[in-house]
């Protein structure tokens, strides 16, 4: 059995609509991975989602601490007066401060 010409041409037309499929099935899966929005571009943002909450955890607790802080030293004068002394180096007008060099 000879193969006609519309045989020929219907199985070139079959060819090319498989190609064309293929080609469509390619841009498909690389859209997908390496796209704008793609698969990596989501792993990304949920890894850096990720990051940027733990440090919001560390600067809650670190916010948490200072204001904890603040309430010591609203409230308790001693360790106001400490740390006055300790960071401003403020002292009584009676008071002589003797400072040793670091060795």
């Amino acid at each position: 059995m000879k193969k006609t010409r519309t045989d020929k041409q219907l199985s070139t037309r079959k060819k090319f609509l498989y190609l064309l499929l293929a080609v469509f099935l390619l841009a498909t899966l690389v859209t997908t991975f390496f796209g704008k929005k793609g698969f990596l571009d989501i792993q990304k943002a949920k890894k850096r989602h990720q990051e940027l909450q733990v440090q919001v955890q560390q600067l809650t607790a670190q916010k948490e601490k200072l204001e904890a802080e603040i309430r010591e030293l609203e409230s308790n004068p001693t360790a106001l007066e400490k740390e006055a002394r300790e960071k401003l180096w403020l002292m009584k007008p009676e008071e002589k401060v003797i400072v040793r060099e670091k060795k």
